[in-house]
């Protein structure tokens, strides 16, 4: 047992001193200058782009929440959500990213989200861009604790060893490497670790039907758990007073399926929804080599996003047939794809694969982490407490906001049984909430203005936290996911409070026109652009 806990331990150990071997190789490029630290100079290519973005986007919950709810209340849960976050990948490449990063440009080069929100709306006194760093900087804390608790696990699982001690270590090192690499390092990884959690899913889900006699087999088995299968039922564990599932005789119990109604679909499928607002996934918009790139990053993007999430979703349901007793709750069933790794693969292949889900939490948390502290860096204290502020104590402030973040996600994550699944869950859909209707506005309605924006983000956060805390425990129709009702209420804010308030100025408007235009055909006659202007007020309405 020594002799494979090593050769597991040092694939892993390999595959950390080459993310940071990363980190220390691009530290001086992205120290050269705030755009390069935030947003690696606008010079990242489409593989690079589409695969940063998705393996940031996912985190270890693709690895261990998501197979973790399959597991244990079978296939309607994460079938749904699979569903939704899908089909939202695809929409956001396909409606956003090719808008945000021509509008980035003409809006005052924006490098960051907030900063875009506030130049997009000539917000001078950057009160829109000051609400969202506030924003991003309290989901993605959160979010950071999430990954955590996924670092936590995975060696405590793996090797027996003290969940908070090794969290605080994995955690550590994803902050070393964010610190010191900037966003260059950050993408670079994220593109390594993107091919290695593809991989990691598909070798495992392969092994573990084989291990389990095939398809065939597996379906036989699966069918006589009541609603296992089914995605309008959903599988329920009958449970003793410590929240257990009970086993009994070798076999776990499970009681009549409860319906998947079309409420609870439709909240699954919500979850797509969030990927408008996304800060992690938008960033790379921004930061992409050219918009003309875009639909090459989108079919890359789509096509990992698909593959991997149903790997995720079947190791889960292969995992309950061929270990059908061995986690009885759903917290400890999160561990189900280290287990099956452990069990179908030699030692140093097992620590190869394990690794994705570490590459997938620091993929992550380095993204949260460098967003958050851009967020204030730049948006903050730049933005609006010391506005001549150079760019090194912009990134000094960075990393203050760095290792703040850092203490902050250690302290969520503290909690060992907090399920992964739970936490994501809130802090996706606060920031999709809170950044989705506003970022479709800003691309696609040119009379948004600034007092919608700002009305649209407080009231996304505020109905995200009233409804996840006092009105879905109602239950019934109240018990959908908080991101639905929320993202409708931000977009009708959004839509009355620019109608009741002052349309854009001239200038703004002209902006919106124009921003789709080629690029090189940019450049418009003087005289056209005063005599827009000056008629703009008169289409301000429209």
């Amino acid at each position: 047992m020594v002799t494979k806990d090593f050769w597991v331990l040092l694939a892993m150990v390999i595959y950390f001193v080459a993310m940071l071997t990363i980190g220390f190789i691009y530290s001086k490029r992205s120290n050269s200058s705030t755009r390069q630290y935030f947003a690696g100079g606008r010079g990242v290519g489409p593989w690079l782009t589409a695969l940063s973005a998705e393996a940031s986007d996912m985190s270890g919950w693709l690895l261990m929440g998501l197979p973790g709810v399959a597991y244990f209340t079978g296939a309607a849960d994460p079938l749904w959500t699979a569903l939704g976050l899908a089909l939202g990948t695809y929409l956001n490449w396909k409606l956003v990213a090719r808008r945000l990063r021509r509008y980035s440009v003409v809006a005052g080069d924006a490098i960051t989200i907030p900063d875009f929100f506030s130049k997009r709306f000539h917000d001078k006194r950057n009160i829109v861009s000051t609400i969202a760093a506030l924003i991003i900087l309290v989901f993605f804390c959160v979010y950071v604790g999430s990954c955590f608790v996924t670092v936590g696990k995975l060696f405590s699982t793996l090797f027996g060893w003290d969940y908070h001690l090794t969290m605080v270590i994995g955690a550590a090192i994803v902050f070393a490497y964010t610190v010191i690499g900037g966003y260059l390092s950050v993408v670079v990884t994220d593109f390594i670790q993107g091919l290695l959690m593809f991989f990691a899913l598909a070798v495992v889900f392969i092994g573990s039907v084989a291990s389990v006699g095939g398809v065939d087999n597996t379906v036989a088995f699966l069918k006589g758990i009541p609603g296992f299968l089914d995605g309008t039922q959903m599988a329920t564990p009958i449970l003793n007073d410590a929240g257990e599932q009970i086993v009994k005789a070798g076999q776990a119990m499970f009681g009549a399926p409860t319906e998947y109604g079309v409420i609870t679909m439709i909240s699954m499928l919500a979850w797509g929804l969030g990927y408008f607002g996304m800060p992690q996934v938008l960033v790379r918009f921004l930061s992409i080599r050219s918009s003309e790139e875009i639909k090459k990053s989108r079919i890359i993007a789509t096509t990992w996003c698909v593959v991997s999430l149903a790997c995720g979703v079947c190791i889960g349901l292969v995992g309950r047939a061929m270990m059908p007793t061995q986690f009885v709750t759903q917290s400890a069933a999160e561990n189900i794809f280290i287990v099956v790794s452990q069990a179908l693969l030699p030692s140093f292949m097992c620590g190869i694969v394990v690794s994705g889900i570490f590459a997938a939490s620091m993929s992550s948390s380095s993204s949260y982490l460098i967003i958050g502290a851009s967020a204030v860096g730049e948006n903050i204290f730049r933005g609006l407490l010391y506005r001549k502020a150079t760019d090194r104590q912009v990134m000094m402030v960075a990393r203050i906001t760095l290792l703040v973040m850092f203490v902050f996600g250690i302290v969520v994550a503290f909690d060992q049984n907090s399920s992964i699944f739970q936490v994501v869950s809130y802090a996706w859909a606060g920031l999709g909430a809170s950044f989705g209707p506003l970022m479709l506005c800003s691309l696609y309605w040119r009379r948004t203005n600034k007092f919608g924006a700002i009305a649209g983000m407080l009231s996304g956060t505020a109905t995200v936290l009233i409804w996840h805390n006092f009105i879905k425990p109602l239950g019934g129709v109240f018990a959908i996911y908080e991101l639905l009702p929320a993202f409708i209420i931000s977009l009708l804010f959004i839509v009355v409070v620019s109608l009741l308030t002052p349309a854009p100025d001239a200038e703004v408007l002209h902006e919106f026109d124009h921003y789709l235009d080629d690029p090189d055909d940019r450049k418009v006659d003087d005289d056209l652009v005063a005599a827009e202007i000056a008629s703009g007020e008169k289409r301000a309405q429209i």
